[in-house]
């Protein structure tokens, strides 16, 4: 469906996911493609994720969740790295406002402690200036990894059993579940990912369990809110089954 007015008057005639998830992914291929350096790329990218959650709030999602850098991002040359770091203090002081006014609520999540002082100050503002919006809940992943962060949960749950809090058998899936940093939000109906890689990147291992997935050959600066209806109509479509098998009418 080439008219996104029109695409966004089909979702609204389905079910609406209440949490999309999304690995932005091609930054760099992008910037190569072109001949420029890959901070470029990045750079581009902001204005994809204005677009993506603009049309988040079109199409009335309730949370979105944005992969912006994992902790194996760290590995990176650092150049990248600090052009990354930049970026996200400009991407606060440009778009801070305008979130604010539009209702959008902005959380970060992941080992911020890893920032640097200006970088968590920044992510602290955004927070901060948005933190009344009714609109969608957007969550930034930044320095994240879904191992170590099931690796936390289960340190604090085996910390509590050993203080006399919690017994081996009180630990069940709600359990691991409200130790996650993602505790107070549900779990992702819709995973996106750009640039057609197949792969989870060590992202929201535990919540991704019955998502549905959709991949792009769009590079993220490309993709458009138009990319986004089209994975919420390709969603509809779906059978969710959770495991299960339907009875026949």
């Amino acid at each position: 469906m080439s008219d996104p007015k029109a695409a966004l008057e089909a979702i609204r005639g389905g079910p609406i996911p209440i949490h999309v998830a999304v690995i932005m992914d091609g930054n760099g291929r992008w910037a190569a493609e072109r001949g420029l350096p890959r901070w470029e790329g990045h750079r581009a990218g902001m204005a994809a994720v204005r677009e993506v959650i603009e049309g988040a709030a079109e199409a009335g999602l309730a949370h979105l969740t944005l992969y912006a850098f994992s902790s194996e991002n760290w590995d990176r040359p650092r150049e990248e790295v600090d052009a990354l770091m930049a970026l996200l203090e400009e991407y606060v002081e440009a778009e801070r406002q305008e979130l604010a006014e539009a209702g959008i609520r902005v959380t970060v999540f992941g080992d911020l402690s890893r920032l640097t002082g200006s970088a968590r100050a920044a992510i602290a503002d955004l927070e901060r200036a948005t933190a009344g919006g009714a609109s969608v809940d957007v969550h930034i992943a930044i320095s994240y990894g879904a191992r170590a962060e099931l690796v936390a949960a289960c340190r604090t749950l085996a910390r509590r059993c050993v203080d006399g809090e919690l017994t081996p058998a009180d630990i069940d899936q709600d359990a691991v579940s409200a130790h996650l940093l993602t505790r107070d939000w549900p779990d992702p109906d819709l995973l996106v990912r750009t640039s057609g890689e197949v792969r989870l990147s060590n992202f929201l291992l535990w919540q991704l369990a019955y998502a549905e997935l959709y991949v792009t050959p769009v590079l993220w600066p490309d993709f458009t809110r138009h990319d986004l209806f089209g994975a919420i109509l390709d969603f509809q479509g779906r059978d969710r089954r959770y495991g299960l098998v339907r009875s026949p009418p």
